[in-house]
């Protein structure tokens, strides 16, 4: 099972927390788990959204937890010729066309779908009259994407009526998320994704891409989200705090406790190597098996 490769993304938007932490866990125990490789990923592809000195933050908090990744950093903000090329080859196969819609006037007009308004398909076939073009968005034929997710079991997404034609490339000239994500994990060689589930309606436009550009489809699992006592996911966005590197060994168990993995007794007080050791070997997806939450252990 040597030909395993997982991979962690974290974006470069502040400092790991215990919820991205445990992103980070599910992730590096998964690869581990079938003997395969784990390698890492800083998703910078948003200038905007980068905090200076996050990059290094990430780094110095999974090495202090264990987190040794393999092989070097890839760095989405060097990727650029790779993500221009895709986008030519979908261009080239007449996949993708210009959109001069605004998101004030989508929000306006369409219809709430799975991750924000469902696309009406207004430029589809050519843009309006006196409009300039903003965004860039792949055509979306009316197929039904089915995936067995690891975690949360059979998925389903008819993805026209879901999401509609969704963009590639935005407004501002960057390459979209998904995107970036299909062609940097084709280039990794990644083989299972394992992430959090606010990212599984991701899910079939990542793999509709994959099809689209001829590249291998990875599994999936998607791990329960860390909720604060309201319920609402534990983020940056919600005041999560950044972690304490002084306790390294505590927080590694608790995300170990929400993983439906709690560490026994006798290692009480281990050093981060010595729970990583034995979380690898006792990893279990099955004990999550459509679990989406859990509160913060």
């Amino acid at each position: 099972m040597a030909h395993i490769c997982g991979r962690f993304a974290p974006s470069p938007s502040g400092e790991l927390h215990i919820g991205s932490l445990l992103a980070a866990v599910g992730s590096y125990l998964a690869a581990r788990h079938a003997g395969g490789r784990w390698l890492l990923r800083i998703d910078d592809l948003d200038p905007p959204r980068v905090v200076p000195g996050a990059a290094d933050a990430i780094l110095r908090s999974l090495e202090v937890h264990g987190l040794c990744w393999d092989g070097e950093v890839l760095w989405q903000s060097q990727r650029g010729e790779a993500y221009h090329a895709a986008l030519d080859t979908l261009r080239a196969a007449g996949l993708i066309y210009p959109c001069a819609c605004t998101r004030r006037e989508l929000t306006a007009i369409a219809r709430a779908g799975v991750d924000g308004p469902i696309y009406p398909g207004t430029c589809r076939h050519g843009l309006p009259a006196n409009r300039g073009a903003r965004a860039w968005r792949l055509r979306v034929a009316d197929t039904r994407i089915d995936f067995c997710d690891a975690i949360q079991g059979q998925q389903s997404q008819q993805l026209a009526q879901a999401v509609g034609d969704f963009v590639v490339q935005r407004a501002d000239g960057l390459v979209a998320y998904q995107l970036a994500t299909v062609v940097d994990d084709a280039f990794q060689g990644v083989t299972q994704v394992v992430r959090g589930v606010d990212l599984l309606a991701s899910t079939a436009r990542q793999i509709y891409l994959q099809r689209c550009l001829g590249l291998p489809q990875p599994d999936y699992a998607h791990l329960p989200l860390l909720v604060d006592a309201r319920g609402a996911k534990l983020g940056k966005q919600t005041g999560a705090k950044p972690l304490d590197a002084a306790r390294a060994s505590d927080n590694l168990r608790r995300v170990l406790t929400a993983l439906r993995l709690p560490p026994p007794a006798e290692l009480h007080g281990a050093p981060p190597a010595t729970l990583l050791q034995w979380a690898v070997a006792h990893w279990n997806p099955a004990a999550l098996a459509g679990v989406d939450a859990c509160a913060v252990p």
